[in-house]
C-alpha cells in the first residue's frame, strides 16, 4: 500500500471516530468538525511518531499533547469547554485493544501476560495524561506571558500621554 494512501486513511478513520463518538455523547454540533480535526491531528502524530520509532509512550504523549493545545485552542473559539474537543479526540488514542486482551489473558489464567498487558495499559494511559497536564501548563503560561506584555504595553502608553 503506498504511503499517501496510508495517510489518508489513518486521517479519514481518526477523524470518524472522533466525530462518531461526539455524536454518541451529544456534543453540540458546531464543535463537531473541530474536534475531529483534533483527533486526526492528535492520531496523526502519534502514528507519525511511532513509525519514527520512539516507542508507545511518547507518541501517546505528543498525540495528547497537540489535543490538548488544540481542544484548548477551540475552547476559546467556538466558546465551549474544553473537555469537549478533548475527549472525543481522545478516542484514536484510547489504549483499547491491549486492555481487551488484558482482560482475556487475565480470564484465561494467563497471569504474566496480564500483568504485561495491564502494565502498558497503565503507561499509555499516564503518557496521555501528561500529556494533557504539559499542554494546559503551556496554554497558561503562554497566556500569562501574552497579558503581562499586554500590561506593560497599556502602562507604557499611558505614561506617554
Amino acid at each position: 500500500m503506498p504511503f499517501w494512501l496510508e495517510i489518508v486513511i489513518n486521517v479519514a478513520f481518526s477523524y470518524i471516530a472522533s466525530v462518531g463518538f461526539a455524536i454518541t455523547i451529544n456534543v453540540p454540533p458546531r464543535a463537531l468538525n473541530s474536534l475531529g480535526i483534533s483527533g486526526a491531528v492528535g492520531w496523526m502524530a502519534y502514528w507519525f511518531c511511532f513509525h519514527l520509532g520512539m516507542g508507545r509512550m511518547v507518541s501517546n504523549l505528543i498525540g495528547a499533547f497537540l489535543i490538548g493545545i488544540l481542544g484548548l485552542f477551540f475552547a476559546r473559539r467556538k466558546k465551549c469547554p474544553a473537555t469537549v474537543f478533548n475527549i472525543p479526540a481522545l478516542v484514536p488514542l484510547v489504549p483499547g485493544m491491549p486492555a481487551y486482551q488484558a482482560v482475556g489473558a487475565l480470564v484465561a489464567g494467563n497471569y504474566t501476560l496480564g500483568q504485561e498487558l495491564i502494565l502498558r495499559v497503565a503507561i499509555v494511559t499516564a503518557a496521555i495524561g501528561l500529556g494533557f497536564l504539559f499542554s494546559t501548563m503551556c496554554i497558561e503560561a503562554f497566556y500569562r506571558i501574552k497579558y503581562r506584555h499586554l500590561k506593560k504595553i497599556m502602562l507604557y502608553r499611558k505614561r506617554k500621554r
